[in-house]
């Protein structure tokens, strides 16, 4: 098509296709744009209108497709077609003064790279929010503000325009608020009391968190695990927040190759650093891989315990830090030949006299090197000084306390007709039983060569003097934070002990082990105990159990559940009715076993020795003799609980049951049995548990109670019909034979007399 620009300037231009006036202005819309023309949609008509770029008044560069113009309409000389000249850009129309917040959907295109077709521009699009209801609008790279390039998940702010002629809504003049919180990954590399630091995976430098940013138990966060993060800005200063633990192996820092390398070693990591080395990798090696290249190494890059000399042939990997590009030597191996290289005399295996610190180190199998010596000889002597145990204290940082020197005693012993004496420490006791003053004991003699210093090792009690007799038994029946009471032999009374008479691990000890004790008398002639050895326990010791089941109630408590009252022992009485469960008519407990008989019980009675029995409740017990006293107390006792349970959340509930003051019962759900999930008013079975240190109870041993078959009421309606059916009524229901029975024999109905019988009477 040939077109003649001064054509439009004719004064013969009479034609139009609307049939306007010469200098009437339409408005349209670019619908497409060539290199030196373009077409027009009308907006007031159904027209399509051609124009010439010359007719374009501004910078060609800045129209697009679908921008608004207005012109006036001509008509092409040659061919009488209408035509637009005099064409100038339309401004959009701004919707509000306001700017609107929002975030970016859809980020515009990058692989376009600006090289889209003439006049199509590559669009975004952003959302915001408005009484509850999100609205979408595009934007092109031209409504953005300051030239940078948004991502998806940015906050933004912007205006919205419209284009009158459309009527299409877009953003317009967006400012980036805040760029997306991207997640980063990295490797904790520090933990303190309350914090720590990641190294991390996308630059050079480490990043503070504290650990209540840490999502997960604090107990599985150790140093070198792999884990991800946000980082967000905290006083200036970036931290690490929203902390989670990855896969092991999921922050890779450095590629290592797998050929490997041969150099040799130019630098070694100095012993002592001095103050002012801050080079993580003071080591170099000189490379030959092709080209001589000088590698940096750590002192965790050494694959051999072989202490490195300059000079050194070595062979190693090449490893390249994914952050920095950085490369250095890794996986350094000293090479058999290295003595070629190095021209010096020395032998492997052998300590340098010419140096104050071991080279070229071999380990040797375990104990070919001892300190020691021990004699093979036994001797028998006396304890002259006994070791008193300790015990440390509860709740008490470890770091926080000063270790103390471990205590010593003496042996006196003779040898050879002289009289001679040697110490001896804790550890080198044999058993748990710890000897007093005055023990005869056998033991060895250990001498340390370097400085020749004896002790005794290998330590056995074998008897006890006369002064050293009196050492009781009991059962451990209370513990609390500092101390504690054992129940005696006679199980009638509890004896106070501090933890530091107990010799032992209080960790180690539970209600119910058998201790062995002195008893001696402090301050205002109480009696307490001391020397507290933890022993093994006896089978039956000093009772005779019945072998019949009671059924009781609890009238008194232990003392430990009830501190109030004075007696330590518990009592049971016998129930009024029910009597016995399992008893024989002709067993010798009969008589005993009266109905209202009462009988204590102590911790050693209990069949649980952690279960809290309380007034009132009901137990099923046994009966045995106290060998001592010939007391019969009640024995292998076990409660006989039932309750609702009040409610049930996510990791606990609570039962209607009144223990103390309290009216309902705590549980949790990992103490329900055989995994059941309970339901409020669920009936329940279950023991009660007091913690000894804080004085709180408890439900343990969860389990749901037998359910009962739900009987099903019958309708209303059949029974107000049933009531209003009389045997007159000739339209009740009947009941019709039609087919009469027969017997065996082919006789028909019922031959044998039919009678009432009595219940339980079998003819």
């Amino acid at each position: 098509m040939s077109f003649d620009p001064g054509m439009l300037h004719n004064n013969g231009h009479t034609a139009f296709a609307n049939g306007s006036a010469p200098g009437l202005r339409e408005t349209g819309v670019v619908e497409k744009l060539l290199t030196s023309y373009g077409f027009i949609q009308c907006s007031e008509r159904q027209a399509r209108l051609f124009f010439h770029c010359s007719q374009y008044n501004g910078n060609l560069q800045e129209l697009k497709i679908g921008d608004d113009v207005e012109f006036e309409v001509s008509a092409d000389r040659r061919t009488g077609k209408p035509i637009a000249v005099k064409l100038v850009k339309i401004k959009p129309e701004v919707l509000a003064e306001e700017r609107i917040g929002g975030q970016v959907v859809s980020a515009i295109p990058t692989h376009l790279d600006g090289k889209a077709a003439p006049g199509q521009a590559p669009t975004g699009s952003v959302c915001y929010e408005r009484n509850g209801e999100v609205f979408y609008l595009t934007y092109t790279s031209d409504d953005i503000e300051g030239n940078m390039h948004l991502d998806t998940g940015d906050k933004v702010s912007f205006y919205m325009e419209t284009n009158k002629h459309t009527g299409a809504v877009s953003a317009h003049n967006i400012h980036l608020v805040k760029k997306k919180q991207t997640r980063c990954q990295g490797v904790v590399c520090a933990t303190k009391e309350a914090f720590g630091f990641i190294e991390r995976a996308d630059v050079v430098k480490e990043i503070f968190f504290h650990y209540s940013e840490f999502k997960g138990d604090l107990e599985d966060l150790q140093a070198g695990d792999d884990v991800e993060f946000t980082i967000k800005d905290r006083n200036g200063k970036e931290v690490a927040t929203d902390v989670r633990l990855l896969p092991q192996g999921t922050v890779i820092f450095e590629d290592i190759s797998i050929e490997q390398f041969e150099g040799t070693v130019l630098k070694v990591i100095p012993k002592v650093p001095t103050k002012n080395q801050n080079d993580p990798l003071p080591g170099r090696i000189s490379a030959r891989i092709g080209f001589d290249k000088e590698l940096l190494f750590g002192e965790k890059d050494t694959k051999s315990k072989v202490t490195l000399l300059e000079g050194d042939h070595v062979q190693f990997n090449i490893s390249t830090d994914r952050r920095d590009k950085l490369e250095r030597a890794t996986n350094i191996d000293i090479l058999s030949d290295t003595f070629g290289f190095t021209k010096e005399a020395r032998e492997m295996d052998m300590l340098s006299a010419q140096r104050n610190h071991a080279v070229r180190i071999k380990k040797l199998p375990k104990g070919t090197v001892s300190f020691h010596t021990q004699s093979e000889q036994r001797f028998i002597g006396t304890v002259d000084k006994e070791i008193m145990a300790t015990t440390p204290a509860k709740n008490v940082s470890p770091s926080k306390t000063k270790e103390k020197e471990p205590e010593e005693g003496v042996i006196a012993y003779e040898d050879c007709g002289v009289k001679m004496t040697v110490l001896y420490h804790a550890k080198d006791l044999e058993g748990s039983i710890y000897p007093q003053a005055g023990d005869k004991v056998e033991f060895s003699i250990n001498e340390v060569k370097r400085t020749g210093q004896q002790s005794a090792v290998s330590i056995k009690v074998l008897n006890r003097t006369a002064a050293n007799a009196k050492r009781l038994q009991g059962f451990v029946a209370t513990l609390k934070d500092n101390f504690g009471f054992i129940e005696t032999a006679n199980h009638d009374q509890e004896i106070f002990f501090h933890y530091s008479e107990l010799c032992g691990d209080v960790e180690n000890l539970e209600l119910g082990d058998t201790v062995e004790y002195t008893l001696s008398k402090g301050k205002g002639n109480k009696v307490s105990a001391e020397k507290v050895n933890k022993v093994a326990a006896v089978n039956g010791v000093g009772e005779d159990a019945g072998g019949g089941v009671m059924l009781g109630k609890v009238v008194r408590p232990l003392r430990s559940v009830d501190p109030t009252q004075t007696e330590y022992q518990g009592l049971i009485e016998v129930a009024e009715e029910g009597g016995w469960c399992t008893v024989c008519q002709d067993s010798p407990w009969s008589k005993s076993g009266a109905k209202g008989g009462n009988y204590p019980f102590g911790i050693m009675g209990m069949a649980s020795k952690a279960d809290c029995l309380q007034k009132g409740e009901l137990v099923k017990f046994q009966l045995c003799t106290v060998v001592q006293t010939g007391q019969k107390m009640a024995c292998s006792v076990v409660p006989q609980r039932r309750a609702l349970v009040e409610c049930v959340k996510d990791q606990f509930g609570f039962i209607t049951y009144e223990v103390g003051e309290s009216k309902k019962l705590f549980f949790h759900v990992k103490e329900v049995q055989d995994g059941l999930e309970l339901q409020t008013g669920d009936e329940v079975e279950f023991s009660v548990v007091l913690n000894q240190r804080t004085g709180k109870c408890s439900a343990c041993n969860v389990r749901r109670g037998p359910t009962e078959p739900v009987v099903t009421p019958r309708p209303e309606r059949l029974v107000n019909r049933l009531k209003s059916i009389t045997l007159d009524d000739a339209s009740a229901p009947r009941l019709v034979i039609v087919r009469q029975p027969r017997g065996p024999d082919n006789s028909k109905g019922f031959s044998v007399e039919r009678k009432t019988r009595q219940p339980g009477v079998i003819d």
